[in-house]
């Protein structure tokens, strides 16, 4: 099978493996669909830390094979997966924190458990038990349920935040997760500002019809949001790209009481960030980090796309075939496009 290896800084190389065989407690996925992730283009930008591996990790496909003790998936069978591989056994396992495992592992980014951009994936019993894999519920594309991963991480912060009707919330960037906060915000009842200064990613972003899209560059961004709030504030703030300016700035635009969610992770040469601690500490400002999911959001993901409650049509902008991977990391790093899908 033809599979894409990440073997330097923006170096990708395909590889002729073998088809994978299932051993008695396995699946193989032939993978219709696979999405560019944020991180995978920051490693694919600096390149693998431990040697060559098969990238790829929001992964939709078909059940070609299984193995002699399985008995949950039939061959046919329409499946979507998300990295997620926890011990089962630590600290955080054992109080349902599967997100938190101190041992996790991921498809498409651990050494020794390869990704998506390939023909064909091995599911083992080790990723059917303790992974996130989920069916694809009838009448969702194999595209769009490829971007079930991303959502499902979106879905657990507003659950954490309790995001309402009341509220006033401001979206720090217009990338692909941006886009789905705006969406999933929308859903639950508040009103949504996004920040981006790039004219393309507004552009984009502009479909998901923000109740106010702001260029920082140009408009003074508290300013803005005080006008929506009597001059209080966002109720909430969510830093969904990898600026560590952007956490700064949301202290300072953030109500009292009010909540900042860190959801974008920072590069590692840059992962320091400037807080004014007196105004979170006599504002009582409530600043969290947000990491992943338990694997129930997945489902939930899944019926939000097929409910429409998150629009795939807005979200994904272009695709590519596997042979077009380069053109697909491109695109994605470029900002022209929002999701992109590799279809092997």
């Amino acid at each position: 099978m033809k599979s894409v290896y990440l073997t330097g800084s923006k170096t990708l190389e395909f590889r002729n493996d073998p088809d994978p065989l299932p051993g008695p407690r396995d699946i193989v996925l032939d993978i219709k669909a696979c999405g560019i992730c944020g991180s995978d283009l920051r490693r694919w930008k600096e390149g693998p830390v431990a040697g060559p591996y098969v990238p790829g990790h929001e992964i939709s496909g078909v059940v070609s094979q299984i193995g002699s003790e399985i008995t949950s998936y039939h061959v046919g069978q329409n499946i979507a997966v998300a990295p997620d591989i926890h011990c089962g056994e630590c600290y955080y396992c054992q109080h349902a924190q599967y997100n938190l495992c101190e041992s996790i592992r991921f498809l498409g980014m651990t050494a020794g458990y390869p990704g998506g951009f390939a023909e064909k994936i091995l599911l083992s019993e080790e990723v059917l038990t303790r992974g996130v894999v989920h069916p694809i519920p009838e009448g969702l594309s194999m595209d769009d349920a490829a971007v079930s991963e991303p959502c499902s991480s979106v879905l657990a912060c507003h659950d954490r935040i309790h995001t309402s009707i009341n509220d006033v919330v401001v979206v720090m960037g217009a990338g692909p997760i941006g886009c789905i906060h705006t969406a999933v915000a929308h859903a639950r009842g508040a009103r949504v500002v996004i920040s981006e200064p790039s004219d393309i990613r507004r552009k984009l972003a502009q479909t998901f019809d923000p109740e106010m899209l702001v260029n920082p560059f140009e408009l003074d961004l508290g300013e803005a949001v005080r006008s929506m709030t009597d001059g209080r504030g966002a109720d909430i703030v969510i830093c969904a790209n990898p600026v560590p300016a952007t956490q700064t700035q949301a202290v300072e635009i953030v109500r009292k009481r009010g909540k900042i969610m860190l959801f974008g992770g920072l590069p590692k040469e840059n992962h320091m960030a400037s807080l004014d601690a007196n105004r979170i500490h006599y504002g009582e400002i409530e600043v969290m980090g947000s990491f992943s999911y338990h694997p129930t959001y997945h489902a939930a993901a899944l019926d939000a796309l097929r409910r429409g409650i998150i629009p795939a049509s807005k979200l994904i902008t272009a695709k590519f075939s596997l042979d077009e991977v380069d053109k697909g990391f491109e695109s994605a790093a470029g900002g022209e496009a929002l999701k992109v899908i590799i279809k092997p």
